[in-house]
C-alpha cells in the first residue's frame, strides 16, 4: 500500500501546473454477454479511463486490443498475458454457469448479461467497485469483500445465483486479491503512461445552419461545435446575455480522432432572430469564448450560402442566355454528300 501511495504522489504532483488533472478518475471495464442458447453466445468488452475508450476485447480474439499507446500503463507484456488469461478464464467461468443453472435462475434464451467493474481515484484515494452484473439491464448483485450480494432489485432470481457463486470460495477470494492489487496499479500506470494525451487540450470548431422548421414562418437554428477535447463543454443560443429556454442539445458525440461534437437547436419565428448568438466555453478556450452572431455570418455554413446562391444565379442567368442566342441564331448550312450532285455520265464517252 506504501507503493501505490508513492505512486500516486508522483502521478499527481509529476504534471507541475496540472497537478489537479487527475484529481477524479475511474477505469472501467464493461462486459457483455450474449447468449442465443446453450450452443452459441458472444461477448465483447472494453476499458475505459473515463470517457477515453483504451481496450477493446471479443471473445476468441486472442486478448486485448490496445486503442491508445499507452493502453498498457506500466505493465510488461507478461503481467499484461496474466491478466488476459484470468481475464478469459472468469468468463468462461461465468458463461458456463450462465448455461448450466440458466433453468434454476429463470433466465430465458435469448438473453443479456452485461458486467462492470470499477476502479476509481478520488482526491487521492483508490477506492474499487469489484464487480456487478445484471441481466437484460436490470442490476442483480455485487461483488464486495470476496463475497456476492444480490441487489434490492434482483429478488429471488439474484438470491440464488448469490447462493450459488457463494460456494466458490476459493474462486472468489483469489477474484478478490487479484482485483485489489492489479486494477489500482494498472489505473496509476495509465495516468502516468498517458499523461501527455490526456492533459492535452484541442479547440473547438463552430458553425451555424438551419434546418427543418418545425412549421410555417419559423426557423430552426442549429449550432454546431466540433472537435473539441476534453468532454465537458458549454454551448447555448443567446440574446444578448440571455440565454435562451427551449434550445436542445443533442448527446456528445465521438468523433474519429477521439474528439468530441455536439449541436444545439433553437426554433424561432423567422421575425424574431435579431440579436441571437451562439456562445461556446471550453477549457482550451482559456476564457475567450466563440461567439457565433446570427446577424453577422462568419460561420463556416453562412459563407458556403453566401458563394452558392451568386454562383446559382450567375449560371442560371448564363444558360438562359446560351438557350436564347441559340434560338434566334441561324443554323448553319448542312453540308450534302458530293455524289448527290454529280451528273451521270454518259454512255457515249464511257
Amino acid at each position: 500500500m506504501l507503493f501505490l501511495q508513492i505512486s500516486l504522489l508522483a502521478v499527481l504532483l509529476g504534471g507541475g501546473d496540472n497537478e489537479n488533472a487527475f484529481q477524479d478518475q475511474i477505469f472501467r471495464i464493461i462486459g457483455t454477454l450474449s447468449l442465443h442458447n446453450r450452443s452459441w453466445a458472444k461477448s465483447w468488452g472494453s476499458g475505459w479511463l473515463g470517457e477515453l475508450q483504451i481496450k477493446s476485447w471479443k471473445s476468441k480474439s486472442g486478448g486485448f486490443i490496445s486503442l491508445r499507446p499507452w493502453s498498457n500503463g506500466n505493465f510488461s507484456k507478461k503481467e499484461m498475458t496474466e491478466i488476459e488469461n484470468l481475464f478469459e478464464w472468469s468468463h468462461n467461468e461465468l458463461l458456463n454457469l450462465l448455461h448450466n443453472h440458466a433453468s434454476e435462475w429463470m433466465l430465458e434464451y435469448p438473453f443479456e448479461v452485461q458486467v462492470t467493474r470499477n476502479c476509481e481515484l478520488h482526491s487521492g484515494e483508490i477506492k474499487i467497485d469489484f464487480w456487478r452484473i445484471a441481466y437484460q439491464g436490470s442490476e442483480l448483485l455485487s461483488f464486495q469483500n470476496s463475497s456476492w450480494v444480490p441487489s434490492l432489485e434482483g429478488g429471488t432470481r439474484a438470491q440464488q445465483m448469490c447462493k450459488v457463486l457463494n460456494q466458490r470460495i476459493v474462486f472468489n477470494k483469489m477474484l478478490h486479491l487479484r482485483i485489489s492489487t492489479t486494477c489500482p496499479r494498472f489505473l496509476l500506470g495509465v495516468l502516468d503512461a498517458g499523461k501527455a494525451d490526456l492533459q492535452r487540450k484541442v479547440k473547438p470548431e463552430a458553425w451555424l445552419s438551419t434546418g427543418p422548421s418545425a412549421g410555417p414562418h419559423h426557423l430552426l437554428l442549429v449550432c454546431h461545435v466540433s472537435g473539441f477535447y476534453p468532454k465537458p463543454i458549454s454551448v447555448m443560443w443567446m440574446r444578448g446575455e440571455q440565454a435562451q429556454q427551449g434550445s436542445q442539445q443533442s448527446d456528445i458525440l465521438p468523433n474519429a480522432d477521439g474528439t468530441w461534437y455536439l449541436q444545439i437547436c433553437l426554433d424561432v419565428e423567422a421575425t424574431e432572430t435579431a440579436g441571437l448568438s451562439c456562445r461556446v466555453t471550453h477549457s482550451s478556450l482559456e476564457g475567450q469564448d466563440i461567439i457565433l452572431y446570427l446577424d453577422h455570418p462568419t460561420s463556416k455554413g453562412w459563407i458556403i450560402l453566401a458563394v452558392m446562391v451568386p454562383l446559382v444565379i450567375l449560371l442560371t442567368g448564363l444558360a438562359f442566355c446560351l438557350k436564347k442566342c441559340w434560338k434566334h441564331c441561324e443554323p448553319p448550312p448542312i453540308l450534302l454528300p458530293l455524289e448527290r450532285f454529280q451528273q451521270p455520265r454518259d454512255s457515249k464517252h464511257t
